[in-house]
């Protein structure tokens, strides 16, 4: 987001990684959406948007939020550090559902308030004030916040306190001495806010009400009561507001958290360590696995057997035979293989480029795959996902396993597809082959030649043409040389090439099965490996974001 970076830009001029931090949550909480809790990473997104909206305004002033139960003498606090009478007390009480907001330093504040949602007429600004004094300088860009009562019986001012306790980059909690240990307030904003004692600052009031000897006690139990909450080492400060007792501690603490300008840092840091350890509880902490290649091996496998490869393959090597030896058989009855069906013309594989305008490429006549064969691929589909699952929290397996299943309806087509599109080689007859086509017809020629000759001797014999004589050759007429030679080797000649034809055959047979194994893996990898390899990589860039997040 815009924001985010601008934010980010500036807070790492200022020689702070939080910026990195924030950045790294926002990665995380996108690489978790659809794979954790929709709640947690809306919580992530907010913290997100919140950081970067604080850190895009002004890092000079600091947002201080006084917080308290009706009575507690919040507001009464709130205009003794003041010095002014800006928020009405007692039974005045709740007569507004807004925060009231008195500035010191008005200078960038105008884009705060308006982020903070405090309206103009509930803006106080203390430098523009004629009383200004020794204190207004130490309390120099501080926006404190007098926020309505929490245990109030309006749901407007639950809201209020709700939304501006998490905008707040300190947070003065002022409880009294009579319901200093009441749950409202411990179960609802104490005990939720453990991870932000940081930035936080518990003030008892109306400590003049407390008998001197008890005092301690009470502190020390306030004390006691934090630390079961979580926030054990927050400043606990007894106070007057009416008699101005502790005041001056109270301010002198603000101060200096507001000198050391790391009040709105360290909030922003609170939070986003909060969430951060929230999604790390979800994620959980088992390494990144690699994907098998042993199992993705055995998918194949199961997915070659499923597609039918091994008959494809088988079929392969059947019409190289036929093919093969159609062509480098006796021409006189190599034609009659023509009459037996081509067994990868039955499966409407490697028809040629007619053949595929005619059927097309997207399916082929090979048989769905048996029960046996669909279970061994759930079976190696299952086992590839938890493998590389195994100590996963259960989000992030049930997201590896939901992912290598997303895709398996569409697997039979795909993989009917793939053996279609796959070139076999089957249809081109070897070069070797063509030349003994050429030599067979030759040889068939040359004992045609022969018979021919010997037709011309009996017809010059029955018509009284004299005969000029056979020749021959080891006493053996030469057109009976060329009529049994002929025939004789183009037999002799058909015999021998079946050994080639058969070694042939099994060459392309291993060539095809390659070639479709490549096209399974193919489709492997696209809707099995590659939806669990993204999974992975998700989770392993939330181990990562989150690493920075909270370091």
């Amino acid at each position: 987001m815009t924001s985010l970076l601008e934010g980010a830009k500036k807070l790492v001029t200022r020689g702070t990684d939080l910026g990195a931090r924030v950045a790294a949550l926002e990665a995380a909480a996108d690489a978790s959406r659809g794979r954790l809790d929709d709640s947690l990473v809306a919580e992530a997104d907010t913290i997100v948007e919140r950081a970067a909206g604080r850190m895009r305004l002004s890092a000079e002033h600091t947002v201080v939020g006084i917080a308290g139960a009706t009575g507690s003498g919040k507001s009464s606090t709130f205009n003794a550090l003041t010095g002014l009478d800006l928020s009405s007390v007692g039974v005045r009480r709740p007569t507004t559902s807004w925060a009231s907001a008195c500035i010191w330093g008005q200078e960038g504040a105008e884009e705060l308030l308006e982020w903070l949602g405090i309206p103009p007429r509930h803006q106080t600004m203390r430098d523009s004030m004629l009383d200004t004094g020794r204190e207004d300088q130490a309390l120099q860009g501080v926006v404190l916040l007098d926020l309505p009562d929490h245990d109030s019986t309006e749901v407007s001012h639950h809201l209020e306190v709700d939304r501006l306790v998490v905008l707040a980059d300190l947070l003065v909690w002022v409880l009294d001495p009579q319901k200093y240990a009441d749950a409202a307030i411990h179960d609802r904003y104490f005990a939720p806010l453990a991870s932000h004692r940081d930035v936080m600052v518990v003030v008892l009031n109306h400590i003049d009400t407390v008998p001197a000897d008890k005092r301690d006690s009470m502190i020390a139990d306030v004390r006691r009561l934090l630390a079961a909450d979580g926030l054990d080492g927050v400043p606990v400060i007894a106070i007057s507001a009416r008699q101005g007792e502790g005041v001056d501690e109270l301010r002198e603490l603000i101060a200096a958290r507001v000198a050391s300008k790391k009040a709105n840092r360290a909030r922003t840091e609170a939070d986003i360590k909060a969430t951060a350890r929230r999604l790390d509880e979800a994620t959980g902490s088992a390494k990144t696995r690699s994907l098998s290649d042993e199992r993705v091996a055995a998918l194949d496998d199961a997915l070659a057997d499923a597609a039918g490869v091994p008959t494809v393959v088988e079929a392969v090597e059947k019409s190289t035979r036929m093919r093969a030896n159609r062509a480098t058989g006796w021409p006189l009855v190599a034609w009659v293989s023509k009459l037996k069906p081509d067994p990868l013309k039955r499966l409407h594989l490697d028809l040629g480029a007619v053949g595929k305008q005619l059927t097309g490429t997207a399916r082929t006549s090979m048989p769905k795959p048996t029960q046996m064969q669909q279970a061994r691929v759930d079976t190696e589909v299952r086992a590839l996902a938890e493998d590389v699952s195994r100590g996963m929290a259960h989000p992030w397996a049930a997201a590896v396993r939901h992912a290598s299943t997303s895709r398996l309806d569409d697997l039979h087509d795909r993989l009917d597809a793939a053996l279609a599109r796959t070139d076999l080689g089957a249809d081109r007859i070897p070069v070797w082959a063509g030349l003994l086509r050429v030599v067979q017809w030759l040889l068939i020629l040359t004992a045609v030649a022969g018979l021919g000759w010997y037709a011309l001797v009996a017809a010059s014999s029955y018509v009284n043409v004299p005969d000029p004589g056979t020749p021959s050759w080891q006493g053996v007429a030469v057109p009976l040389l060329m009529v049994a030679g002929g025939i004789g080797a183009g037999i002799l000649l058909a015999l021998l090439a079946r050994v080639l034809v058969a070694l042939t055959a099994r060459k392309r047979a291993r060539v095809a099965d390659a070639r479709l194994r490549g096209a399974i893996n193919e489709v492997s990898q696209e809707l099995v490996v590659e939806p669990i390899a993204a999974e992975l990589a998700a989770y392993q860039q939330v181990r990562d974001n989150l690493a920075v997040a909270l370091r």
